[in-house]
């Protein structure tokens, strides 16, 4: 039986996850700052479509980014060297999610309900959300958000409505993540787009070590200015790949 959650119910164990479909962990409870935060300490994310109960999961394996592994193929180094696009950090974060949460080719609808755009846009309030934007001319590109919680960044969505915009946002959010001794990106879904950037595949048991160690780390904080971040990341941080 899948456990139903009331509000003030714990999770269960991350190895009472469900096979198949793989790393369903529990239903119900709510999206407030508190539990969503929770949720991600403990390598648990929401997902679910609208008309249905708030759904948790935890896969495995998880698909992870290292940072000290993240890699870019020329041809996108080439385009961000060219700055076609203004990168901005947090000036658009409700703009980013909802343009996210818009149909795309090939999807019916969007996991990102209203509950879900607003229970973010709290977070985002409090500091713990965060949008990396690409803009051109005065219009938002691109983008992605996510939540940063010690030394990992949870990645969410992105989206773009211009040519690599998604992706350059992408490059200059990595550039940040190392240099400021972030370890991890959690990816959550395996995707050949995200494998093209190395992340891979890695046992939920070790996973969740991983977050053990990084979400308490006593390094100092990450710092998140909201504003116009270098128009080129430091390639000497950033493998490229053919």
């Amino acid at each position: 039986m899948l456990p139903w959650l009331s509000p003030d119910d714990p999770f269960p164990p991350l190895e009472h996850a469900l096979r198949e479909p793989n790393g369903l962990l529990a239903a119900g409870g709510e999206l407030g700052p508190r539990r969503l935060v929770d949720a991600y300490r403990r390598g648990i994310f929401p997902w679910y479509s609208r008309g249905q109960p708030i759904l948790w999961w935890s896969p495995d394996p998880r698909m992870v980014l290292f940072t000290a592994e993240f890699r870019v193929r020329r041809s996108l180094a080439k385009r961000v060297r060219q700055r076609i696009y203004e990168i901005r950090a947090d000036t658009a974060f409700e703009r980013v999610i909802r343009a996210c949460a818009g149909p795309r080719a090939k999807q019916r609808g969007t996991w990102i309900t209203p509950a879900m755009v607003e229970a973010y846009v709290e977070l985002h309030r409090r500091g713990v959300a965060h949008s990396v934007e690409a803009w051109r001319d005065g219009e938002l590109a691109g983008g992605l958000y996510g939540l940063a919680l010690g030394r990992v960044f949870f990645g969410e969505s992105m989206f773009a409505r211009e040519t690599d915009a998604s992706k350059i946002a992408f490059v200059h959010l990595l550039d940040k993540l190392r240099a400021d001794g972030v370890e991890l990106v959690d990816c959550q879904q395996e995707t050949e787009h995200l494998a093209a950037f190395g992340a891979r595949a890695i046992p939920r048991r070790e996973f969740a070590a991983l977050l053990g160690r990084l979400i308490h780390s006593d390094a100092p904080p990450v710092s998140w200015v909201a504003g116009r971040w270098p128009e080129e990341p430091a390639a000497d941080r950033r493998p490229i790949a053919p």
